[in-house]
């Protein structure tokens, strides 16, 4: 703050007249935690215009980051495991290298491309001379669970359903249509009495939230909610943890008995029953949740050691949904962090979407909520076996992709800080 900065050199100022500004100035500067140049700037700007300017804003643009879908990262995850199959180090050189091949596949920079990497899981390590991108063992060991569970739980003949949210703008249409391309000015076409060729839409337009959910027996009836989106931005600012919920307790009564019912991580279906305390939760309030739990602890502990206590206590988060599937006899079991291939319904929305396009001919809001509820009543049982057969086929892929990594890199991982470089194979 630049007038709190004068006002520190002015107080200072008029206590010591004998001071040297120098003395002054560096006096300012330590009491407010800046440099010695800002302080002369400061001063030399309000002797000048007798007055301070706050520095202008700097908004910070969207990252593209936070543009990019859950389908495009799902898309990447699988290019890099196919490089696994293949026992091939993917670099990123060779990963832009495929992508930018294929037209139907993200265009990314370079770095761009190594931010999204890291951010859907995986991380550089040592492998020899090379480095290798290998998923982070978080990420290895929640799809492991997940693919253990999913399996007991068709082995046990228990009911699975899958659910998601999706949304699809007004202006949704087909990328590619068939151009007469001997027409090339409306005033030709006028005299030929042909068309210009198709409208396309003005826009994106408004855009319609989904939320869906089904079996191998099609979508369940009344689990179907719509909404215009009111926003510009993502979809996710709008489906919020009560408008889910809300749903969701609904929707419960009208699965069969101890069903499983699949859903990803996203925020609005993890909402915590019960707040555990972290490093921005107050003293007083951690006291209290040991406390709760009956865990006992000394009145003089600092903030650090009470939340020892709470890490040593391994509380398990519980969330709203869960409990609401569990009042009601169901299981709620969360795909692994980006992995939207092994979730079915991604395959029914494409599908979905596809007729969307393939009819949408005005690209107003009035016309694609109908249109949308057609696509739906389309899909028929058959459709959903066949995606969740895909998944399934998915789920093997990736159990087996597990295993021969884990064959194949952990014998050549030289980890940093070694002080030796030979392998363990070697070292034996």
């Amino acid at each position: 703050d630049k007038t709190g900065i004068l006002n520190i050199f002015k107080a200072y100022a008029e206590d010591n007249p004998e001071v040297s500004k120098t003395d002054k100035v560096e006096f300012t500067a330590k009491a407010a935690g800046v440099s010695i140049p800002s302080v002369y700037k400061i001063l030399r700007e309000y002797t000048e215009v007798h007055e301070l300017h706050s520095p202008k804003k700097y908004y910070r643009p969207r990252a593209i980051l936070d543009n990019i879908d859950s389908g495009t990262k799902s898309i990447l995850r699988r290019l890099l495991h196919s490089f696994f199959e293949r026992n091939e180090p993917p670099t990123l050189s060779k990963v832009l290298a495929v992508l930018h091949e294929d037209e139907d596949l993200p265009h990314l920079k370079r770095t761009t491309l190594w931010k999204l990497i890291k951010e859907i899981g995986f991380r550089f390590e040592k492998r020899s001379r090379n480095s290798v991108l290998r998923e982070k063992d978080e990420i290895i060991t929640w799809r492991r669970r997940f693919l253990r569970e999913i399996r007991k739980y068709r082995e046990e003949g228990r009911k699975l359903y899958f659910l998601d949210e999706t949304w699809v703008n007004a202006g949704h249409t087909v990328s590619k249509v068939w151009k007469d391309t001997t027409i090339l000015t409306p005033r030709q076409a006028f005299i030929n009495g042909l068309s210009t060729g198709l409208k396309d839409p003005s826009g994106k337009g408004n855009r319609l939230i989904v939320l869906h959910i089904g079996s191998e027996d099609g979508f369940v009836e009344e689990g179907l909610l719509c909404f215009e989106s009111k926003k510009t931005g993502d979809y996710h600012e709008e489906m919020t943890s009560e408008v889910f919920e809300k749903w969701f307790m609904e929707i419960v009564t009208h699965l069969d008995e101890q069903s499983v019912i699949i859903m990803d991580n996203a925020s609005y279906h993890s909402r915590k029953s019960e707040k555990i305390p972290n490093t921005s939760t107050k003293k007083a309030d951690i006291q209290t949740w040991l406390t709760s739990k009956s865990i006992p602890y000394e009145e003089d502990m600092v903030r650090a050691e009470l939340l020892q206590l709470v890490k040593r206590a391994a509380v398990t988060p519980k969330y709203v949904v869960d409990e609401i599937a569990k009042e009601h006899n169901h299981t709620v079991l969360r795909l692994p962090p980006y992995h939207c291939e092994l979730n079915p319904i991604e395959l029914i929305w494409a599908q979905i979407k596809g007729e969307v396009a393939r009819n949408n001919t005005t690209f107003k809001m009035k016309d694609l909520h109908p249109l949308f509820q057609q696509a739906v009543e389309h899909v028929t049982a058959e459709n959903w076996k066949n995606a969740i057969r895909h998944a399934q086929s998915e789920e093997e892929k990736m159990w087996q992709i597990d295993i021969l990594m884990d064959i194949v890199v952990e014998p050549l991982v030289i980890h940093v800080g070694d002080d030796s470089t030979s392998t363990e194979s070697e070292s034996e």
